[in-house]
């Protein structure tokens, strides 16, 4: 096991030097000059320069590429060219926001789709496996915002039982996390019940039901375990799909998390807040499928961690 998690530590470091590469790059070539949006509208050439040369934009590629690894990996990652603050200062209250937003709709997706997809398995072709399946095709097919919008129409505007917006109350939170969680749930209900089938017909859990032992311990000790492992997958998945694509949410509820501060950094061309994220984000999610690699080994002690 130690062998397997520093080897898988190690490989995490070409990710995410592959990863700073591809959002530098990406970031400039986002047309506009922000040099020129620090200065003012009516700032001269001759300050615009001073500007570029201040922030080290005239510097080759390679030479602002080094410098934002070289802080990165030192925890400086550099400050704010809208408002000249610190970039991990800035992040810091917002990325807890969407990091709790991700956990609360995960959670509420793994329950939900956990529960979906056991009945689903367990009453096959019957009016119930029906109804939870089309219903998970209903959540997949659903926008999120266009979710959003019709639960704040009708749960925070009509009958007045939720805030339309905001975030830290136990009633704000609700709405956001329906949102986000549906489509997690249906993916999760209609994997669980893949898997929960595939194994139920398997020669051990035949073995079970022959021995006597009780029809819902069968299904929930011996089947439920080890029909998680291709649901844990995508748990994790679909945890760092939320982390990045939160910002559509955040926007309809007016959530001031992570997603809604990279693009307003984005359309402020401020690159320190927009690379100081994404880096953020992609260490996370790739600490997350650590998470779930190891976690095989305690679903199944058969599995070897190669």
């Amino acid at each position: 096991m130690i062998k397997y998690t520093i080897r898988r530590l190690l490989q995490t470091i070409p990710v995410m030097f592959g990863v700073t590469i591809i959002v530098f790059l990406m970031m400039h070539l986002i047309p506009g000059d922000p040099a020129q949006i620090m200065a003012g509208e009516r700032a001269s050439e001759t300050q615009i320069e001073q500007m570029r040369d201040r922030l080290g934009l005239n510097d080759p590629l390679y030479v602002q590429y080094g410098t934002f690894v070289g802080n990165a990996v030192q925890g400086d990652l550099g400050n704010s060219i809208r408002s000249g603050r610190a970039v991990s200062d800035e992040i810091g209250v917002r990325f807890w926001i969407t990091v709790e937003l991700a956990l609360y709709s995960t959670i509420v997706s793994v329950f939900i789709g956990i529960i979906a997809g056991v009945i689903s398995a367990t009453r096959r072709n019957s009016f119930s496996d029906m109804f939870i399946m089309v219903f998970a095709l209903f959540g997949l097919s659903m926008p999120n915002f266009w979710l959003g919008l019709m639960l704040i129409q009708y749960l925070a505007l009509n009958i007045e039982w939720m805030p339309v917006s905001g975030w830290g109350s136990p009633q704000a939170i609700i709405l956001p996390v329906i949102t986000l969680g549906t489509a997690g749930a249906a993916i999760i209900a209609r994997m669980m019940r893949s898997s929960m089938l595939e194994v139920i017909h398997q020669d051990y859990i035949r073995t079970a039901r022959a021995k006597g032992v009780k029809e819902r311990y069968v299904i929930y000790k011996h089947a439920l375990r080890n029909a998680m492992i291709p649901v844990v997958t995508v748990v994790g998945l679909q945890f760092g799909t939320l982390l990045g694509g939160a910002v559509l949410t955040e926007t309809v509820f007016a959530i001031n998390g992570l997603g809604r501060l990279v693009v307003e950094a984005i359309s402020q061309r401020d690159f320190p807040i927009v690379q100081g994220a994404v880096l953020i984000l992609a260490l996370l999610f790739v600490f997350v499928n650590f998470l779930v690699d190891i976690s095989y080994r305690l679903l199944n002690k058969r599995i070897e961690l190669d």
